[in-house]
């Protein structure tokens, strides 16, 4: 029997820089930022694992089943930060690979997850990313930065689940110790993180002008094709 793939979506921020409330239910296009991210993952996964907040449990439940198809679906509420939600996602799984994926990344396409579920099934831990086109310099003395050895990471992610599970919990005994990203858990157990190629339209809405950027997104992809010309 193949290994089964879960999708992790932690959707439990309270989305402080937008100021609408919980961010996985801020709307974008008529349609909560949860809802997005759970129906581009629910055709490619044997199961989808949500964390939100605590006191909001029955509506996020509400939007991603609706969402999710005939995919099967647990909810688990949100830790302090958002590595502690991770994990607690991470053992409410017990399939033998994961895709993590902010909810707050709406236009996740499906040619990107199945070159993630392909990837981590062969790499064991694989992260979507793209190069950095922007000219860059240091700033207390303006010096440029070689941009083509850097690259800009976005979601999914994807682990062998016991692996992530133990990146967690060597970050957990280490004081201090944090990641703005599970891979970058993953790779200071020495473990190689491969790439996939991810794209612009996987921006993250963070503030104001991101919601404004998603809208217009949400907008192109509404829009009927224009018609071709004889």
């Amino acid at each position: 029997m193949t290994e089964a793939v879960a999708a992790l979506v932690p959707a439990a921020g309270v989305g402080a820089r937008l100021g609408l409330g919980p961010k996985a239910f801020v709307r974008v296009g008529g349609r909560p930022l949860l809802a997005w991210a759970v129906a581009a993952l629910a055709p490619w996964v044997d199961q989808l694992i949500v964390a939100a907040p605590a006191d909001a449990l029955d509506e996020a439940h509400a939007i991603a089943r609706a969402a999710a198809g005939a995919t099967p679906l647990r909810l688990v509420a949100g830790g302090a930060t958002r590595q502690a939600t991770v994990q607690r996602l991470a053992h409410a799984t017990d399939a033998t690979f994961v895709l993590v994926h902010d909810a707050a990344r709406p236009f996740l396409d499906a040619e990107t997850v199945r070159a993630c579920v392909a990837s981590v099934r062969l790499h064991d831990a694989c992260s979507v990313g793209r190069p950095v086109a922007d000219t860059l310099v240091r700033t207390r003395d303006g010096a440029p930065v070689d941009r083509s050895v850097l690259t800009a990471v976005q979601t999914p992610q994807g682990f062998r689940r016991s692996l992530l599970l133990r990146a967690h919990a060597a970050a957990a005994e280490a004081v201090g110790e944090a990641a703005t990203d599970d891979a970058g858990l993953v790779r200071r157990l020495g473990v190689d993180v491969a790439w996939v190629e991810g794209g612009a339209h996987l921006f993250k809405v963070t503030g104001p002008d991101d919601l404004a950027l998603a809208e217009a997104w949400a907008a192109a992809r509404s829009a009927p094709a224009a018609p071709r010309c004889a």
